[in-house]
């Protein structure tokens, strides 16, 4: 009992790795160690050299292994010993070396030589039942731990697998969140990028293009020109008349002075005439009376008084007839004094009309200078406003360039951008249509698993049927450890239990029940070769799925590679904000430079209007100007009129008068002539006077 070496025929043998995993082979070295420590009673018999009892038959092959326990058990096997069966050499280990025996023993029976041969054989079933006993225990172990460690790869890989699984759903729903989050974006950056366009489309329609500045510049000089000219012109044509009105008024003074003076020089040489013919009338006539005294002194006295009384009557006669000369002389001088005053006064309201038509032509000449230094004025400020224009309109298009070459940059960047969410979305549709290829294989792997795993537990529990007909408690105990992990260690107990009343009900059909055993062990080494097999699928099955894995690891990195270049995309997006919120400052500050111009185009205006109301207000006082004029011209028409119609009276006295005397007929063609340019005067001034009030009907209109 403390050493035993027993020869086994198993089908295959059992090998235990380091990892404590399952193998079928059938030839292969295996020895199991159990660390703990044996007492001298319990370790093997030793042959003569030291080494350990074994069946020798040529060069054995020795595997050792670990069992959990600390035994050491050690398998060989022989090239050729009874057909190829292997040798167990099992070292007893210390719980079954100090384990109670199964049955009881008594010494009677023991120092009986029968009973001793009995005992011996009972010896030899027992070591043959224990040895069945440890290697149903260590199959039961080894399939426990196998079972163990594939229950928990087989959950782990579950486990991997929901995760991976949920990894990729949660994945695809961030996708598809930023996907729809750039499709908003997308559509909010063309609608805003409509806007913009539509808005640079206003604004350049708002924009003054280099024509409509031409139209608007010459259109504004027309404006502001045009009447300036006009005005000009109407107070060149003004100041021409006044200065032709002056040389005539001029030349008209002149002619009249001249012709005064020499009026004056003829009425002073008649008047000499006259003195001097009257002299000389009076001499005659002082000579006649001395010759007429002489005579009378000569003559009768009678014939002299009718001679005296005669010459009296004559002398009172002359006497009255020389009154009435020095009475038509007093009335003459007093003519021509009054004539002379008339001519003064004439001269005096001359020198006063040239006095004003001078200030008029000096205020005129005054408002003409004021209007062009305003002309230049304005022309200065039209230039300066042409420069600003120029300037503007070069950096209008320069902006405009600028926003020309920012909506091509656009243009390019929005097909670039959908040639890229072209190819993201085909590169999503072919990695979601791969990840759901690789979802249905998997899928589908999990199916064939599941339904390999619902096969193989039909086939378990179809072997636990069978197995259940002979071990209803081994099958309890199976069903135990599948459905009850953690009450493993108190079926595997229980099935110790049954297994020993199971090997005290064996030792009657020993010999019936080794067959049927041996053929059972057959089947339970085949069935575990076909699970050893099976494991070695579902081993390349989860090699499968872990290469599975680190592809869909591979597309969550090509997923992470994605959301990067989505996160460019966004930066780019936002550089693209930037960019449009640079062309809608652009666009701000020519908004800001079209006001100005507006502006300045209302100053400007604004101006005109002023100007234009001056020019109104300066055509009213020029209105008033000509209407007190013309008043003026009227009193002085109706004067020299009243001043005609008296020379005319007077004139028909001088006519009367000339005609007793031939002396005044010269004055009377001298007032003649007077009156003559008198009404030449008049009909001038008239003339004038209309035309003054037809061109301001016309500067009215």
């Amino acid at each position: 009992m403390d050493g035993v070496q027993t020869h086994l025929q198993p089908p295959k043998v059992v090998q235990f790795g380091p990892t404590n995993n399952l193998r079928l082979g059938g030839r292969a070295k295996h020895q199991i160690h159990w660390r703990a420590e044996l007492s001298p009673e319990h370790q093997l018999p030793h042959e003569p050299n030291g080494g350990p009892l074994t069946a020798e038959h040529g060069e054995p092959e020795v595997a050792d292994g670990m069992a959990s326990g600390g035994e050491r058990i050690t398998f060989t096997q022989e090239p050729s010993f009874m057909g190829g069966i292997p040798n167990v050499v099992l070292t007893n280990p210390p719980v079954l070396a100090s384990s109670t025996p199964l049955l009881p023993l008594n010494d009677s029976l023991m120092n009986n030589p029968i009973q001793k041969h009995l005992g011996l054989g009972l010896g030899t079933s027992d070591t043959d039942l224990q040895k069945m006993l440890i290697d149903e225990r260590m199959r039961c172990e080894h399939h426990k731990t196998n079972y163990q460690t594939l229950k928990a790869e087989h959950t782990r890989l579950q486990d991997d697998f929901i995760k991976a699984q949920n990894d990729l759903k949660r994945a695809l729903t961030e996708k598809q969140t930023i996907n729809d989050k750039f499709q908003l974006l997308l559509t909010e950056l063309r609608g805003e990028l409509l806007d913009k366009t539509r808005e640079v489309e206003e604004l350049k329609m708002q924009v003054l293009t280099p024509q409509k500045l031409e139209m608007l510049r010459a259109q504004i000089q027309q404006e502001q020109e045009g009447p300036l000219r006009e005005k000009f012109n109407k107070l060149d044509e003004e100041a021409e008349k006044y200065r032709t009105e002056y040389n005539k008024l001029r030349y008209e003074y002149t002619f009249l002075k001249s012709e005064f003076e020499h009026q004056k020089e003829e009425h002073i040489h008649i008047l000499e005439e006259n003195k001097m013919r009257y002299d000389a009338e009076v001499s005659r006539l002082e000579k006649d009376k001395e010759n007429l005294t002489n005579q009378l002194l000569s003559i009768d006295p009678t014939r002299d008084e009718k001679r005296v009384e005669s010459l009296l009557r004559e002398k009172a006669q002359l006497h009255q007839r020389l009154k009435n000369l020095e009475a038509e002389i007093i009335e003459l001088r007093a003519e021509r004094d009054n004539c002379g005053a008339q001519a003064e006064n004439v001269q005096r309201i001359q020198v006063r009309q040239m006095a004003e038509s001078q200030s008029a032509v000096k205020s005129i000449e005054a408002e003409k200078q004021s209007l062009k230094m305003q002309l230049d004025r304005l022309e200065k400020e039209l230039q300066h406003s042409h420069d600003q224009n120029t300037q503007l309109i070069s950096k209008l298009h320069k902006s405009e360039r600028e926003v020309n070459a920012l909506t091509e940059k656009m243009k390019e960047l929005k097909h670039s951008h959908k040639l890229d969410v072209a190819n993201i979305k085909l590169e999503c549709a072919r990695t979601k249509g791969e990840v759901e290829r690789e979802r249905d294989n998997l899928q589908s792997e999990l199916h064939g698993m599941q339904s390999s795993i619902e096969v193989l537990k039909a086939t378990i529990e179809r072997q636990k049927e069978r197995i259940a007909e002979k071990e209803r408690e081994l099958i309890r105990k199976v069903q135990a450890i599948k459905d009850e992990e953690i009450q493993k260690l108190t079926v595997i107990q229980d099935e110790k239990l049954q297994l020993e009343n199971r090997v005290a009900n064996l030792e009657e059909q020993k010999e019936a029940s080794e067959a049927s055993r041996n053929s059972e062990r057959e089947k339970w080494e085949e069935k575990l070769h076909s699970l050893q097999l099976s494991e070695e699928a579902l081993k390349k099955e989860i090699q499968n799925l872990r290469s599975k894995l680190q592809h869909q690891v591979h597309q969550l990195e090509l997923l992470e590679k994605e959301k990067n270049e989505n996160t460019e995309l966004r930066q780019q997006n936002q550089d693209l904000q930037i960019q449009l919120n640079t062309l809608t400052q652009s666009e701000n500050d020519l908004l800001d430079v079209v006001k100005k111009l507006r502006h300045t185009l209302d100053r400007l205006k604004e101006e005109i209007r002023n100007a234009r109301s001056q020019a109104e207000k300066a055509q009213q006082e020029a209105e008033k100007l000509l209407e007190e004029q013309r008043i003026e011209w009227l009193e002085e028409k109706h004067k020299l009129q009243d001043q005609i119609s008296e020379l005319e009276e007077k004139h028909d006295q001088f006519k009367e008068k000339l005609q007793r005397a031939a002396i005044a007929q010269k004055k009377d063609e001298q007032q003649q002539m007077e009156l003559l340019n008198l009404r030449k005067r008049l009909e001038d001034l008239e003339t004038l006077q209309q035309r003054q009030l037809e061109e301001l009907g016309a500067s009215v209109e």
